[in-house]
């Protein structure tokens, strides 16, 4: 067909009559979305699909629960314990921490630049809100309060020297991971430590949990407040979709997926349930993921934040605001390191000046990167930071079950890294051979 060639009619189902123009005679050819294929084929088109996207690159999530699978197998083989109520609740309670932090990194990776100051930041909250509730005696929620301020604040400081002044964020943030532990260390002088008491966001960021003593009513209401949400979410867009003539997925595709997304959250909830429950820990990462989803998939915020990272000519010739969405980004990272080092004090009860220290800056990249977004910016989801800290939760906990020493933890980790990000390039060349990058 000529690249000449234009389209005479198109219908709401996104079906188009195009007739070549070299050739007025020539009956008119029907070129049909592949979406509508998918459609009408049934299980045999989501299978042509699913192939048709593997070859061009787009692969999604599926190397990281395929990974997961493979490491939990292996694990459970060399441990009967690793599968135990008591270990699954220990990784879904650890992970949180250091999720947060993710989060705030999913923002940042998506614009393509990275923010090396997380878990400085982190640290630097749980000492200013020791400091405020200990050493000033203020109000904890006053002290929470401040203390998240603060977080955004110092995230948009470096976001402001990134889009203003032109200070690549790498430099910046670097410089942001010494200034800010030094600031730390100087707050808690001496001692190096200060202990915090077991009340307000201590005790709702430790190992209790919203439900008190119905825990176990509390994890099932929380998988059935899950499986409803998709649910009538996927309900209004389908609604939404066929009134505007595009294609929408089937109901009977929406019943598979709704009911999937069921058996994991009641099998995970009789799991959890039968250790200490649903924390408030795990309660807060969960809402922070399915709220920041929503505002990456669903607002103009999000869509703007995926078009700067796509490319910024690009989104600039389309009027936005592209410094403004660059400082805002590095802002709720901060934010999110601030709340990750609320966590981390709630798990501790103290400020230490290990506090976001270690390996904790690589871990919450490492999380991002594995759960399948892209270090090159413009692709990739919130529920990454969930995946990937599963993923490295994971390795942690297995290996200490067999005792293994940490540099093993560090050499697997760092493996498992390499291995997300030679998938995520593999996957960029085979999208741009396939004209889809």
């Amino acid at each position: 067909m000529s690249d000449t060639s234009k389209t005479v009619k198109k219908d709401p189902e996104l079906q188009e009559t195009v007739a070549p123009s070299d050739d007025p005679t020539a009956a008119p050819v029907s070129i049909v979305d592949p979406r509508l294929l998918v459609r009408e084929e049934g299980l045999k088109g989501y299978w042509t699909e699913f192939k048709r996207k593997v070859k061009g690159g787009e692969i999604g999530s599926l190397p990281v629960v395929l990974g997961l699978i493979v490491i939990w197998t292996i694990f459970q083989l060399q441990n009967d314990r690793f599968l135990s109520a008591d270990n699954l609740s220990n990784i879904s309670y650890y992970m949180s921490a250091t999720g947060m932090l993710a989060i705030g990194l999913v923002f940042v990776l998506l614009l393509g630049e990275i923010d090396l100051s997380v878990g400085s930041v982190s640290g630097l909250a749980s000492t200013l809100f020791a400091v405020y509730v200990v050493n000033h005696g203020w109000n904890v929620w006053l002290a929470l309060s401040l203390t998240l301020v603060i977080g955004a604040l110092i995230g948009a400081l470096q976001g402001w020297f990134f889009a203003k002044i032109g200070v690549p964020a790498f430099v910046v943030t670097l410089a942001g991971f010494l200034g800010w532990n030094g600031l730390m260390l100087w707050l808690l002088g001496a001692s190096g430590t200060i202990n915090i008491p077991d009340e307000g966001p201590v005790h709702l960021f430790g190992q209790s949990s919203f439900f008190m003593d119905q825990a176990v009513i509390g994890a099932y209401l929380l998988a059935g407040l899950g499986v409803a949400s998709m649910l009538f979410g996927s309900l209004i867009e389908q609604r939404r979709r066929r009134a505007a003539g595009v294609p929408f997925r089937p109901t009977s595709e929406i019943a598979l997926r709704v009911g999937l997304l069921a058996v994991a959250a009641f099998v995970s909830a009789y799991v959890l349930n039968q250790s200490a429950g649903v924390t408030n820990s795990l309660v807060i990462f969960l809402a922070a993921l399915v709220i920041v989803d929503f505002v990456l998939r669903r607002t103009p915020y999000g869509r703007k934040v995926f078009a700067v990272g796509g490319g910024i000519e690009a989104a600039r010739r389309a009027g936005i605001n592209v410094p403004m969405i660059r400082i805002t980004v590095f802002a709720l990272s901060g934010f999110f390191a601030a709340v990750g080092g609320m966590f981390f004090a709630g798990q501790t009860q103290s400020a230490t000046l290990n506090a976001g220290g270690g390996n904790t800056l690589m871990l919450a990249i490492a999380a991002a990167v594995i759960g399948g977004t892209s270090l090159f910016g413009g692709r990739g989801t919130v529920w990454s930071a969930l995946l990937g800290m599963l993923v490295i939760q994971s390795i942690q906990t297995g290996l200490d079950l067999l005792n293994m020493n940490t540099s093993i933890q560090y050499m697997i980790t760092g493996a498992v890294l390499l291995g997300a990000v030679v998938i995520d390039s593999v996957s960029r060349k085979s999208q741009k051979a396939a004209g889809r990058a």
